[in-house]
């Protein structure tokens, strides 16, 4: 999967505008670490305090790193990971999600849609099987 690929399914699990505010980090549209007016610059017409907001929230979630800078009163952030990072592990808890509340209905439904894999992405998934 290319990073722009990863970057765009990356987005989609997240809501509008934490969407948008995370595809200006993981895009590099934003230099990082950065505050909350540099991704302001980037999308000007949202008031300040709904981006604090939503980037307090972002880093409660684990998707940015957040420190205080030193004699002042804002918060520096970062990611926390790369896009494809993200959604490796939103892959993963969706998938102990769907195991947990639907157990084997859930493995032979994951195991039907194999016939719409191409031949290398079932011998990726091969690989990765014999992996653990």
């Amino acid at each position: 999967m290319s990073k722009d690929q990863a970057l765009e399914r990356a987005v989609r699990l997240l809501g509008p505008l934490e969407g948008r505010l995370m595809r200006a980090v993981w895009s590099g549209a934003v230099r990082q670490p950065f505050v909350v007016r540099d991704i302001q610059k980037v999308t000007p017409e949202l008031a300040y305090t709904t981006l604090m907001t939503t980037l307090n929230r972002l880093a409660e979630k684990g998707l940015l790193v957040q420190a205080q800078v030193v004699r002042q009163r804002a918060y520096e952030y970062r990611a926390a990971g790369t896009a494809a990072e993200f959604l490796s592990v939103a892959s993963r808890e969706q998938a102990n999600r769907m195991l947990e509340q639907f157990g084997e209905a859930a493995l032979a439904a994951f195991a039907s849609q194999l016939e719409n894999v191409t031949p290398t992405e079932r011998e990726r998934l091969r690989k990765l099987v014999d992996a653990d």
